[in-house]
């Protein structure tokens, strides 16, 4: 049974670059203007047709129906299966879908987990794209923040259950050069370039769980500059533990065409205890973010020149007295050379991080200082 798109608003929903850059990437070139809005596209063996450049025009619907109707005859496709690709053709579009649903359900309390779970994946990736580390705060990275809310949830899909999620619109190139190959395009949209290191990132992981079961120890943390940490391994974890196998695919919207179309990614639960200890390594390895330490000002270090100053306390770590280095900035450290001077217990923050045989407090602050009282004679 065939469909056809009826609804003046759901034809809205088609955007004039997605139509443009669907025809052409099935052949049509654009051949002449039309009137002060539209423009002529011809291709051998292909109907002439007429493609608006804005939708601010009285019969866009109209317009938008009968080169549907078009593209779909030409294709050998459905209407309802052709309009997805074209609502979708300036978005790059990655489907999560979960193996052992063939009715399309899944249990309420996976379901909600392997959404949680997606949303995790998206924002540990945007994070790295930033700042490639083994453990992220991530709420604290506005920009990544601001890449997940750009992210839209597509419909569902019938016969599995399959989270679609919408990257933030893909711009054409600047310069529409589409008599290039798709390999010459310029590849620098912001939009782009995080979705694409999601795909990169998380081929990484597949790379790295396979190089563990082949006995390499070190193989997650030969990938952390690809994009993975603690924070992705938990999020896969957490989608992929109730599924045989969890493919991850993306295709790439047709406004910024690539050479390869279309990548899947698959995991299995099998991947999970894996993906689990990787995590847990990471977080050994990582920043501990917010910890307080309990200790005095040992070493002080500032030039006259400077006002940030350096110290070094002694705080116990693990159940060990451990000398911490941390920079203040001058009010934090006008309080720590009061400390210093009264010999008092300090209550530092910050995050907590190990660099070899060293301790760092980054972002550190006084959060007290507590005096010594001499005993009552």
């Amino acid at each position: 049974m065939k469909a056809n798109i009826e609804d003046r608003d759901a034809l809205l929903a088609v955007s004039p670059v997605a139509l443009s850059a669907y025809a052409r990437s099935e052949g049509w070139a654009k051949a002449e203007p039309y009137g002060d809005y539209s423009d002529v596209y011809a291709a051998d063996g292909l109907p002439e047709i007429i493609l608006p450049r804005t939708e601010h025009l009285g019969d866009y619907a109209n317009v938008v129906s009968t080169v549907l109707g078009i593209f779909a005859r030409t294709a050998g496709v459905d209407e309802l299966a052709l309009y997805r690709d074209l609502v979708n053709a300036d978005r790059d579009v990655i489907r999560m879908r979960a193996s052992e649903s063939d009715d399309g359900t899944v249990a309420m309390d996976e379901g909600v987990d392997f959404v949680r779970g997606a949303s995790d994946v998206i924002l540990a990736a945007a994070c790295s794209f930033y700042n490639p580390q083994p453990l992220f705060r991530a709420g604290a990275n506005r920009e990544a923040r601001v890449y997940l809310r750009q992210m839209r949830l597509g419909q569902t899909e019938q016969g599995s259950f399959v989270v679609t999620l919408l990257s933030p619109v893909v711009p054409p190139p600047m310069q529409l050069t589409f008599d290039l190959s798709p390999e010459e395009l310029p590849d620098d949209a912001v939009e782009r370039r995080i979705t694409r290191h999601l795909a990169s990132s998380l081929s990484a992981v597949r790379q790295a769980i396979e190089g563990t079961v082949g006995g390499e120890a070190d193989a997650f943390a030969e990938v952390v500059e690809k994009g993975v940490s603690a924070n992705l391994c938990e999020a896969l974890d957490t989608m992929i533990m109730p599924f045989s196998t969890t493919d991850v695919s993306f295709v790439w919207a047709r406004t910024r065409p690539v050479v390869r179309a279309r990548e899947v990614i698959r995991f299995s639960n099998d991947d999970a205890p894996i993906l689990r200890e990787a995590a847990r390594a990471f977080r050994q390895r990582g920043p501990r973010h917010d910890e307080s330490l309990v200790g005095f000002v040992n070493i002080l270090n500032r030039t006259e020149d400077q006002e940030e100053g350096k110290i070094w306390l002694k705080a116990e770590i693990d159940g060990q007295m451990q000398s911490v280095n941390a920079v203040l900035e001058q009010s934090e450290y006008a309080r720590a050379i009061k400390a210093h001077a009264e010999q008092a217990t300090v209550i530092a923050e910050g995050d907590l991080e190990r660099v070899g045989q060293r301790w760092n407090l980054r972002n550190a602050r006084i959060k007290a200082i507590i005096a010594n009282r001499e005993p009552s004679s």
